[in-house]
């Protein structure tokens, strides 16, 4: 058996062979099943997305058109999904519900049929239908409210506005949502991916599998991420704090939020769109004190970090967008999640074509032939 190298985190080291998306960290470029995703952000939506990420090719028009109508009327949630919701602490993070809702659904949808086409397609869209509306009910229920039901009417993404804020969101506002959701649907093997991959290589019910992804997608240094950098512009308060809070950071050699990527050493491709959506909003809708921060700190971060390959990454311009869209900063991992369910989705069905359960190695640094101490001489 050939031993390999050792590297903390895995870095570097394959886990896998995928066709569904590329990253090149040194000249700043993502693709989504070869496509670049600036032509995405511009030509297509969410959902065609999803499907392309999932099935492996753009869908035709009657492929889409079916896809939509099923999303669209598997959206509503089982009346004990919505009453165990009622039962969670209006303190929790919306992040603990949603995975916890998530693993409910292999209570209602228990049949695993993990070899026929149409259980992995009706898994599929349960599965992006229903995310979003566990999001939006959570977020009514925990201020005393009622969930608001979703309307077949409206689009993937204005739905979700609809039942967040209570009111329809104008086109313009739906249509940065669902660019962002694009954005942030797929990323090669990064951490939650790499869960959902885990999870799915023992053969189990893809519910589990999501709520394992949704699990690993909430910690700081993933996709509670775009949270934390809100509460560090924050916590700047001007501008003129920018330059004190850098030199501050720098010399306890803390972390600075929203900067940084394991693969990208030029700016995060997302984080150029993103910032392009923020300031669309704010032309249209007002700015935030909070941009002028974000963009002053990009810069003094570029000039001392840039030679060390430290630019924004997708989360420090996401928490922007999703703030002019109303969205509680506590349901910005929430919202990653809804868009990183297609991608978990697609690498759960590529896992299944060639599946052998991970069961990695490990360097042992303990002790060997130690003796056992009765308790009565410790």
């Amino acid at each position: 058996m050939t031993v390999c190298e050792y590297r903390a985190g895995l870095e570097g080291i394959p886990a896998t062979q995928s066709s569904i998306s590329f990253v090149d960290g040194q000249r700043g470029i993502l693709e989504y099943r070869g496509i670049p995703i600036e032509e995405l952000a511009q030509r297509s939506h969410f959902l065609e997305t999803a499907y392309l990420l999932i099935w492996g090719e753009l869908p035709t028009q009657d492929e889409l058109e079916s896809f939509e109508h099923e999303i669209r009327y598997h959206r509503r949630l089982k009346y004990r999904i919505r009453d165990m919701m009622k039962c969670f602490p209006e303190s929790g993070h919306p992040m603990d519900a949603l995975q916890a809702c998530a693993a409910a659904l292999g209570l209602f949808y228990s049949r695993r049929a993990l070899d026929d086409p149409a259980y992995i397609r009706a898994a599929v869209v349960r599965l992006l239908a229903k995310i979003p509306t566990m999001v939006a009910a959570f977020q009514l229920m925990r201020k005393g409210n009622d969930p608001v039901q979703p309307r077949d009417d409206l689009g993937y993404a204005a739905n979700f506005l609809y039942m967040l804020n209570e009111r329809e969101p104008d086109p313009f506002q739906s249509q940065i949502f669902d660019v962002s959701l694009m954005l942030h649907a797929e990323h090669t093997i990064n951490a939650s991916t790499f869960s959902a991959m885990v999870t799915a290589s023992t053969l189990t019910d893809p519910y589990a599998v999501v709520a394992s992804a949704v699990g690993t997608l909430a910690g700081p240094l993933h996709g509670g991420a775009s949270e934390e950098v809100i509460e560090m512009l924050q916590a700047i308060g001007s501008v003129e704090n920018v330059e004190p809070f850098l030199e501050d950071r720098l010399a306890r050699k803390a972390k600075i939020m929203g900067f940084g990527h394991r693969v990208y050493k030029v700016k995060d491709p997302r984080a150029t769109i993103l910032q392009q959506l923020a300031e669309k909003l704010f032309e249209k809708y007002g700015r935030d004190d909070y941009y002028d921060i974000a963009v002053a700190l990009e810069k003094a971060v570029e000039e001392k970090l840039g030679h060390k390959g430290i630019y924004p990454n997708v989360d420090f311009y996401s928490g922007l967008v999703y703030r002019k869209l109303g969205i509680p900063t506590d349901l910005f991992t929430p919202v990653f999640a809804i868009s990183r369910t297609a991608g978990w989705l697609a690498h759960w069905k590529e896992q299944l074509g060639e599946n052998r359960i991970f069961r990695p190695t490990q360097i042992y640094t303990g002790l060997h032939e130690a003796p056992y101490i009765p308790i009565a001489e410790r």
